[in-house]
């Protein structure tokens, strides 16, 4: 019975988390550059219809995502590693931003609430950018605690402290300018945030299997 609910929810993790990383390349790859060439009518029609509907499934994905991975986490996983402290970290943060900046800003963008789109439409866009700048790791880590671990460490026993914290600090100062910082160059356009990620992405596992 253990192992089938180890694997209807690691099923279940698997499949809303394909559904949030899928639209957040959506909206980074595909409608934000749509948006810039779109002609103004177009424009309004797939902000007023398009746009609430893929948010609705996007944000709802991302809490899901969140979920299911606690479960696992906590109820069915025993291992505690280096590359689920630093993928679940990134997983968290990515979802604290959907909840947090992207979908509060979006609901101005959209019109679904008062506010100055202006504001809220950078705010907005620097949060989705950050995620997906984190979504290459954090597929990376989840994927690597089980096939590919840096050690079998565990918490509490002999985790690597240094590649920890060294990780954690990227991760989080990376964090940090999602929300009081401003677009960087190195995420500023797809294929800038595509590179990044995949640099990040070898940063953080280098950080991982070496320190």
């Amino acid at each position: 019975m253990e192992e089938l609910f180890n694997m209807l929810f690691r099923f279940g993790h698997i499949l809303v988390g394909i559904t949030w990383i899928g639209l957040l390349y959506y909206f980074n790859f595909i409608q934000t550059e749509y948006f810039k060439e779109a002609e103004e009518d177009a424009r309004k029609d797939a902000v007023a219809k398009l746009a609430p509907r893929a948010l609705w499934w996007f944000r709802w994905a991302a809490f899901l995502t969140f979920l299911t991975g606690l479960a696992l986490l906590h109820y069915i996983s025993v291992k505690i590693t280096l590359e689920i402290i630093l993928g679940a970290t990134m997983g968290t943060l990515m979802m604290l931003n959907v909840w947090g900046i992207i979908w509060p800003n979006q609901k101005i963008v959209i019109g679904l609430k008062e506010g100055d789109a202006a504001v809220a439409a950078p705010k907005a866009a620097l949060a989705s950018r950050t995620n997906t700048l984190f979504s290459v790791g954090m597929l990376y880590f989840m994927v690597a605690s089980a096939h590919y671990p840096a050690s079998g460490q565990i918490l509490g026993a002999n985790l690597e402290m240094t590649g920890l914290l060294v990780g954690l600090g990227i991760i989080f100062a990376i964090q940090a300018n999602a929300m009081w910082g401003k677009m960087l160059p190195a995420i500023t356009s797809v294929r800038s945030v595509i590179v990044s990620s995949f640099v990040l992405c070898i940063g953080l596992s280098s950080v991982a299997y070496y320190l």
